[in-house]
Order: structure tokens, then C-alpha cells, then sequence
């Protein structure tokens, strides 16, 4: 059983009209929202489970506080 492959897979951008610089960009750009590149740093070091629990539960304080100041600067306290 084949799957016939019609086309580029994954992340591409097209050149057009000779313009590298341009297709360069919009290429650092689909990269940034798929978040390549911060999943490569993640994954650069081995982190134990303990130690990525800790760390998500920082990050979901700090986002939580954040989003706190956030009410209040809304409603005016």
C-alpha cells in the first residue's frame, strides 16, 4: 500500500520572483508560530519528569498572576 505524495511536505515557502530575502522571512516567521525553534531548546538537555512538572506549574503561576494583574488593571483596582 502507497501513499502517493503529490506535493512538499511539512513547512515550505515559495519563491517568487527571485526574491530569497523575502521568502527567507516568511519562513522565520511560519517557523516562530510552530514553535520549532523553543521545542529544540526544550529538548536540547534530557529534563527528568519531576523537573518538568515543577517548571509547568511555575509557568502556570506566573500566567496566572499575570492574567490577574490583567483583571484588575481592567476594572480599575
Amino acid at each position: 500500500m502507497k501513499k502517493d505524495f503529490s506535493g512538499p511536505s511539512g513547512l515550505y515557502v515559495q519563491v517568487q520572483n527571485n526574491d530569497v530575502n523575502k521568502a527567507l522571512r516568511k519562513l522565520k516567521k511560519k517557523i516562530a508560530e510552530e514553535g520549532i525553534v523553543q521545542e529544540l531548546k526544550k529538548r536540547e538537555f534530557y529534563e527528568s519528569k519531576g523537573t518538568r512538572k515543577r517548571k509547568e506549574k511555575e509557568a502556570a503561576i506566573r500566567r496566572h498572576k499575570r492574567n490577574l494583574a490583567k483583571q484588575k488593571a481592567q476594572l480599575g483596582y
